[in-house]
């Protein structure tokens, strides 16, 4: 079973789609993180959990 990485993101309400499109595109694309929940609050504002797999190296013996 693979072990994933989270970090949580906060979208305030000010801010629109479009802007937190952008953002979370750019966490995507750089960071290599996929979207695992978003939550949407009811003042507006928007929580986010980001999710990256946690690649671990076995090391070579020979």
């Amino acid at each position: 079973m693979p072990e994933y990485e989270f970090v949580d993101v906060y979208v305030p309400r000010g801010v629109s789609r479009k802007e937190a499109t952008r953002l979370l595109t750019d966490h995507a694309e750089y960071g290599h993180w996929e979207l695992d929940r978003l939550s949407l609050m009811r003042d507006g504002s928007r929580k986010v959990r980001l999710r990256r797999r946690i690649i671990r190296q076995v090391r070579a013996t020979w």
